[in-house]
């Protein structure tokens, strides 16, 4: 009976502990079906959970450069922007999953999603790099990051492990679970605090999930997961200094007065019920989402604090069905998602002492409305094998989403803070796909596919109007991409080589007038995303081996005119780095009891701080250490070295007329240390 739920819950433990892309991996994201990574028509990266527990992450940027173009930056605590395929960016085109399952509502995105899961303590993380297919819909433009929760263990266990490090730094980790008949339970617990190495940023969070498998009499499974966090965090990640700050007094931080208090919850539970040849799965879930916020980057021209709550009821249900011949596959389903949700928000009357913003008080409500959000989304999925080596998919998926607006104060139409009146806004949307994979040999494969999918503008790009003249009509982002690409084991190493080539049609940009120093929501014209992307993992004796993700790419404007007289076309969209690398070379020493040690070398490349591509950051290489050390098979000393050579660096940078150049400075040389143990 052990057996039996663990081979339900345990589908990250093929293939190399390293995390690099192999032949015979699996992941279950693309197709939300269990699947051989060689007959994904994606590219799709794999970070296995001892990667994870060996690496020891303070922040998800440590561990997701793993993936070839995948590039997370750091914003403060464990706030981040990411870049899948597009620039550095807080826009809403990347869809973030736990178990398969949206962490929040397309309507009420949040750019810092991997703070609000349970991420050192995942039982595996997944990447489908460009967009999510049919089987997600919107968001997933530049990516899907599916984060899997731990599985229940098969006998008795528990572990803890604690850390310490520079800058206040504290970390405890509890993990334990039993299996009892057809039962299996497992408990996390995480336990941050960091001081913050700038000026007011001190971070908290706790976080929680349980998660409870359970076989059923007539062979079904349940597996219910309860996840929680609650985030308290002085903010300074994005509030950049001036170039000459940046170099000199990096501590200084310009806005200590702005804070982020978050609050997560997400419970679900997936029926599954797995015949001969048939799946059915139901899982019905609920979300609850709360964040009080007072933002840094604003204070210079909008100063203002806000509240939002967002709850969410929903289901995802699939079945799945295989027969002969040629090994075809059919899959259907649904999502419905039902997500009431309120925007409060205040101005600010400011005071600020030469550069620095050292209080606040309320001035007016300036926005207050409830907004309900509704997703109905059938979707189909086909695959089958035309040869023994040609296996082929296609599918398509229809969105229908609606959002219900009320607002609670007169409608303006003048202004820096208009507000629309109340009404509904809906979109609908088909997202087609079609892919192929081709087996050349037992070690070589090839893929190819073409998938579309779409962005609907969120509730906030919607109803907080600002100053643009009219946001209630804005168009969703369309995105085309076409990729190819080839798998490979040449010798002992293994390899991904994977090219795209993506369209978007009008994106949704924020737009500074630079005649009226007023900032604008506005859909662009079009814009370009290419590039090639390559992952490469070699042993090179019997104790060391060789990691290599590096992707090239260059994001422009094709069409954008944002106002009479101004032009972008043929330009380079603004922070958008063409280069990003990530080396790791371990070395698994017999001296070490079983540990390792390993040598990070990270690589990303210049980008325009603007978009008229005046101003350049140059980029920048950083080096990080990290060793542990097996004092037996149950005790664990570990300890890992940030930024080896101390450089000065930007975790984000940009140019204005107003500002001229600002530098976000990254973390300087840290060490971490800590032991864990198991039993």
């Amino acid at each position: 009976m052990l057996g039996t739920i663990s081979s339900l819950v345990l589908i990250t433990s093929v293939g190399a502990s390293t995390g690099a892309t192999v032949l015979d991996e699996v992941t279950v994201t693309a197709t939300r079906e269990q699947q051989p990574v060689a007959e994904s028509t994606a590219s799709v990266g794999v970070i296995q959970q001892d990667t994870i527990d060996e690496t020891k992450a303070a922040h998800p940027s440590e561990i997701m450069g793993r993936n070839a173009g995948v590039h997370i930056n750091v914003t403060g605590g464990e706030g981040h922007m990411t870049a899948i395929r597009q620039p550095i960016t807080t826009a809403p085109v990347y869809l973030f999953l736990e178990d398969g399952i949206p962490t929040r509502s397309t309507g009420f995105f949040n750019h810092n999603a991997l703070y609000e899961i349970n991420l050192p303590q995942a039982g595996g993380i997944e990447v489908t790099k460009g967009p999510g297919s049919a089987l997600y819909g919107s968001d997933a433009i530049g990516g899907i990051v599916n984060v899997l929760t731990r599985p229940s263990p098969l006998e008795a266990e528990a572990d803890i492990s604690v850390e310490a490090g520079g800058h206040g730094w504290r970390r405890m980790l509890l993990s334990g679970g039993d299996s009892i008949g057809d039962d299996g339970y497992r408990a996390d617990l995480n336990l941050t605090h960091t001081d913050g190495w700038r000026d007011g940023t001190e971070y908290d969070r706790q976080a929680a999930t349980l998660r409870w498998d359970r076989l059923m009499q007539n062979g079904a499974s349940l597996k219910t997961v309860i996840s929680a966090s609650a985030i308290d965090q002085e903010t300074a990640g994005t509030s950049r200094l001036s170039k000459a700050d940046y170099l000199d007094n990096p501590t200084l931080n310009y806005t200590p007065i702005s804070y982020r208090e978050v609050s997560a919850l997400r419970v679900s539970t997936a029926y599954e019920q797995e015949k001969e040849n048939t799946l059915l799965s139901l899982t019905p879930y609920v979300r609850s989402n709360s964040m009080e916020m007072l933002p840094n980057w604003s204070l210079g021209y909008d100063p203002h604090r806000n509240q939002s709550d967002n709850n969410s009821f929903g289901l995802a249900a699939k079945y799945r069905v295989d027969f002969e011949p040629n090994r075809t596959r059919l899959i259907t389903g649904v999502d419905i998602d039902h997500s009431p949700g309120s925007y409060e928000e205040h101005s600010l009357n400011v005071t600020r002492v030469g550069r620095i913003y050292t209080q606040y008080n309320d001035n007016a409500l300036v926005y207050d409305y409830d907004v309900t959000y509704t997703g109905i989304s059938p979707y189909v999925h086909a695959e089958t094998s035309i040869t023994e080596r040609l296996r082929i998919n296609g599918g398509a998926r229809i969105d229908y989403m609606d959002y219900d607006y009320d607002n609670k104060l007169s409608a303006t139409n003048a202004g820096f803070k208009r507000r629309p009146e109340s009404t509904s806004v809906d979109f609908d949307h088909v997202s087609p796909k079609l892919g192929a994979s081709y087996a050349f040999s037992d070690t070589l494969n090839g893929f190819a596919s073409y998938r579309n999918t779409f962005r609907a503008p969120g509730e906030r790009q919607l109803f907080r109007q600002g100053s643009a003249a009219n946001t209630i009509d804005l168009k969703p982002v369309v995105a085309d991409s076409y990729e190819v690409g080839v798998r490979g084991a040449a010798g002992s190493g293994r390899y991904e080589v994977s090219v795209y080539h993506m369209t978007k049609e009008d994106d949704i940009v924020n737009f500074i007038n630079t005649n009226t120093g007023v900032r604008e929501t506005q859909n662009a014209g079009e814009t370009l995303h290419k590039g090639i992307e390559l992952a490469y993992q070699q042993p090179i004796a019997d104790q060391l081996e060789l990691n290599l993700a590096y992707s090239y790419a260059k994001h422009t404007y094709e069409q954008w005119s944002p106002r009479t007289g101004l032009d972008y076309a043929g330009n380079e969209i603004s922070s958008a780095p063409r280069q990003i690398g990530d080396v790791r070379l371990a070395w698994r020493a017999p001296a070490l009891n079983g540990g390792r040690v390993e040598l990070n070398w990270s690589h990303l490349g210049k980008y325009w701080l603007d978009d008229e591509n005046t101003h350049q950051y140059d980029g920048h290489d950083l080096l990080h250490l990290r060793a542990n050390y097996m004092l037996n098979t149950q005790l664990e000393l570990f300890a890992r070295v940030e930024n080896i050579t101390d450089e000065r660096y930007a975790t984000g940078a940009g140019y204005s007329q107003f500002g001229g150049e600002e530098y976000a400075p990254g973390l300087p040389r840290t060490v971490y240390a800590g032991a864990s143990y198991q039993w």
